[in-house]
């Protein structure tokens, strides 16, 4: 899929929930590759924070990003928003720290990215395809979040405060095309005997009775309603029979559920990588959230630097071995390539299992066999001539010769046992039969070897 962005910029006005401030932000296009990035438009210079879990400086009511002693707070609903949005790049312009609550769900913001539209771009969207469970725990809490393999980008959240008045919920998004349906509106919540202690403290000026679904988990003194009436400015408040605060109704039963949800899906952009991955949140939460988009964002990064790229052993092939001898003109025992595993215009990717039957293993060496690392070089330059010889009619009438071999370089050992995978690009489009390539051998989860290779077809019938 390619990257996306907004077609045109948008702002919305309204107040942060914890400072009370009036704040602009306004979406504008962003460039490939750009990811999400918040500006702060009223301070010297402009600075640019990116949405990067490794910016999260604190998750007290909200996740806070903070870089070089430049605050973002409360960004959860807005990154959920485009995420929910399939938006891959977006600048968000702000005039002050924290954004805008709104009704503390991300409806408004899906309602402004589905007036201007998005578009297309060029460049390939980059997706993480989880190929292992991976967890994060908090031991304190007992949340965890945990990624196991799917086909898709999708999450289960579970709550439980371990009170009667909310009870144990969860809520699913099988894809993100339901976030705008079934997640966007469903507004942030907290607790009465939370909510004191916030206007003890002075926090949540932004608070209103529209924008925050108040859970009453206990009785409600003369001095507390007194309070509340003052803080929200309103002659009476009541209690529901369900037990939420007045002038708001709940549009779904597990509306905490989904908002948690909402939550889980801000806070992982953060990790800064489409996933394909199936989410399980039990009890989330903006730490663990965060903590859990710092360990994937690691990973990620990690294998990016190894560069070691994943295939699907388990698939069928493009070509097995016969579609390969029909192919090349080799035989064994100089035949090393078992099966193509990708075919395109401009690349191949082959594999190799490598046993301990090799001829060359008689004698490199007795004792201590490892693989000639110019039979590593062949074996990618046999891959790659299946790359070339797809591009003519009749290939069982030429035969590939190597032209030049450039910039060789052996990582690691190659060993009876070992699986390899070797992956040709091609440098230069195919012309006059003469094909130039850069090849990489990896095995174990490293690269072994790598060569920049040209060869030349010729037809001998």
């Amino acid at each position: 899929m390619k990257q996306t962005t907004i077609a045109s910029e948008i702002s919305l006005k309204g107040v942060g929930l914890h400072t009370g401030q009036e704040v602009t932000m306004t979406f504008k296009p962003a460039p490939i590759n750009n990811g999400f990035t918040f500006i702060r438009v009223d301070l010297e210079g402009q600075p640019i924070i990116e949405a990067d879990a490794n910016y999260v400086v604190n998750t007290q009511r909200g996740t806070n990003l903070e870089k070089r002693g430049v605050m973002i707070q409360t960004p959860e609903h807005v990154l959920a928003a485009l995420v929910g949005c399939d938006l891959d790049n977006v600048i968000i312009e702000l005039n002050a720290s924290e954004l805008p609550i709104m009704d503390g769900s991300s409806k408004y913001f899906v309602e402004a990215i589905e007036k201007v539209g998005i578009v297309e771009q060029e460049a390939d969207r980059k997706v993480y395809v989880v190929k292992e469970v991976i967890t994060y725990t908090d031991e304190s809490t007992g949340s965890e979040i945990t990624v196991i393999p799917s086909d898709q980008y999708c999450i289960t959240a579970m709550v439980d405060f371990g009170t009667k008045v909310l009870g144990t919920q969860n809520a699913t998004m099988k894809s993100v095309s339901e976030f705008k349906s079934e997640i966007s509106s469903c507004r942030t919540f907290s607790f009465l005997h939370e909510l004191e202690a916030l206007l003890n403290h002075g926090l949540i000026k932004g608070g209103d009775l529209n924008n925050a679904i108040v859970y009453v988990d206990k009785e409600i003194s003369p001095e507390t309603m007194e309070n509340l009436k003052k803080a929200f400015n309103k002659d009476s408040i009541s209690v529901k029979p369900n037990g939420i605060l007045d002038n708001l109704t709940l549009l779904y039963p597990n509306e905490a559920a989904r908002h948690k949800l909402l939550d889980v899906i801000g806070d992982l952009s953060l990790i800064g990588t489409r996933i394909q991955g199936k989410i399980i949140a039990n009890k989330p939460g903006h730490f663990v959230n965060t903590q859990f988009a710092k360990k994937m964002s690691k990973i990620i990064k990690l294998e990016e630097r190894n560069n070691v790229p994943s295939y699907d052993i388990n698939k069928e092939p493009v070509l097995d071995i016969h579609g390969i001898m029909n192919l090349l003109p080799h035989r064994p025992p100089f035949l090393l390539v078992d099966k193509i595993l990708e075919l395109s215009d401009t690349h191949v990717v082959g594999l190799k299992n490598v046993t301990m039957n090799e001829d060359f293993f008689v004698g490199h060496f007795p004792g201590a066999p490892v693989m000639p690392g110019v039979l590593q070089i062949e074996a990618m330059a046999q891959t790659g001539g299946i790359l070339i010889l797809s591009t003519v009619p009749d290939p069982e009438n030429y035969l590939t010769y190597f032209m030049k071999i450039d910039n060789v370089k052996f990582k690691n050992k190659v060993l009876p046992g070992d699986t390899l995978f070797f992956k040709c690009d091609l440098i230069s489009p195919i012309r006059r039969g003469i094909c130039h390539m850069q090849a990489y051998a990896y095995a174990n989860g490293k690269l072994v070897s790598e060569a920049e290779l040209m060869a030349q077809i010729v037809k001998v019938k």
